[in-house]
């Protein structure tokens, strides 16, 4: 761990390039704790999990204006309501202008009912599985949902995570590239050898600092690139 550059360099040129500290910490959002994502059912679990999938490689907002209409067609995403779909019904929806006419997204929402279930009976609930799994493995839950669940893979996992409040970083380009370029990762950002790298990197850090995975990875995007944010 050499190499790694300490989190207090990285804030301080993340703030001087957003005006201060004070302009950075407006920046910032909580995540929520183990006990308030036990909280929740799984059906908004379910329903944003599914805007996720849809909002990978489409534009956020138009698919934000059009999921009103996909609560009334997918009953609310209550998970055992969307199972008894059939496969005429779901090609339907599949088909519906007033949704997005995307088959392997729509057969998304099915197939993560069932992952959902599924986790739910072995868990007591699906958010109870979302909110044991250890920040210190967060990549180990992020290919969890990619293996038991259906185009969960890339950022639409840890996105569907970020918007539930669980603590996650984001592997945005900024992050990849900061990561590339001070040599802290050997292997490809989808492998189980770079996750376990970058998993690694990010846990000095948040012992170095502190802070949550979000906080950290949103103040280390600030601090490198475009500065979009």
């Amino acid at each position: 761990m050499s190499r790694i550059e300490t989190f207090a360099s990285i804030y301080q040129r993340a703030s001087e390039r957003k005006g201060g500290s004070a302009g950075l910490e407006q920046l910032m959002s909580a995540s929520l704790t183990e006990d308030e994502i036990g909280q929740y059912s799984d059906a908004p679990l379910l329903s944003e999990m599914s805007k996720k999938v849809f909002q990978s490689g489409f534009v956020w907002r138009i698919v934000e204006a059009k999921w009103p209409a996909y609560q009334k067609a997918f009953f609310d995403f209550e998970p055992f309501k969307v199972l008894m779909l059939s496969t005429e019904q779901l090609q339907e929806r599949a088909n519906d202008v007033a949704l997005i006419r995307h088959h392997k997204k729509t057969m998304a929402i099915y197939d993560n009912a069932h992952m959902v279930n599924d986790l739910a009976r072995e868990h007591g609930s699906f958010a109870e599985f979302l909110a044991s799994w250890p920040s210190e493995d967060i990549t180990g839950l992020w290919a969890s949902l990619k293996r038991k669940g259906t185009r969960l893979g890339g950022n639409t996992g840890p996105y569907f995570l970020r918007a539930i409040g669980k603590d996650t970083f984001l592997l945005t380009s900024d992050v990849q590239g900061y990561l590339k370029a001070h040599q802290l990762v050997d292997y490809g950002f989808s492998s189980k050898a770079g996750l376990k790298q970058v998993q690694a990197v990010f846990n000095h850090w948040q012992q170095d600092s502190g802070r949550s995975l979000a906080d950290i990875s949103r103040i280390l995007a600030c601090s490198v690139g475009d500065n979009r944010i």
